[in-house]
């Protein structure tokens, strides 16, 4: 299979799971009172090594929702939660971490963020130039 179409299908398959059962309440009677008073924050997170996701071969993809309470498969969800809060969502602004040595070595790492965030869509791709700096952003949102 295509790199392409197993990046595809590994992003259908977490998003459905993140998305199935946000689409599910959705279809709850008309009068029904909402289960939540929060805005729905639920992300698919996944790596993959290449420049781009076109050309990245998948490595691996995990789910986070933050509101009400942390939770998903993402190994930190609380810290990764915090750091998006830190930035009210906005991923271009998360800061790299102070006293963090990485090398030069270029084996670009891509990670995308795609979902919701407190109830508006995101879709977000960047693309590392290696591990070390991947994991040198936030705290926990790219450690997975």
């Amino acid at each position: 299979m295509p790199n392409t179409a197993r990046w595809a299908a590994t992003l259908t398959l977490t998003a459905t799971a993140v998305c199935g059962p946000i689409a599910g309440t959705a279809l709850a009677a008309p009068n029904a009172t909402p289960a939540s008073l929060y805005a729905p924050s639920a992300l698919v997170l996944t790596t993959g090594h290449g420049q781009s996701t076109a050309t990245a071969t998948p490595q691996r993809a995990v789910t986070l929702t933050c509101a009400p309470a942390a939770s998903g498969t993402h190994p930190a969800a609380a810290d990764a939660c915090a750091d998006l809060r830190a930035v009210n969502g906005d991923l271009d602004a998360l800061p790299a971490r102070e006293g963090v040595f990485c090398t030069k070595l270029y084996d670009p790492v891509v990670v995308t963020v795609q979902g919701v965030w407190q109830g508006k869509r995101v879709d977000y791709e960047r693309t590392f130039a290696n591990e070390c700096v991947k994991s040198s952003y936030g705290t926990a949102l790219f450690a997975f």
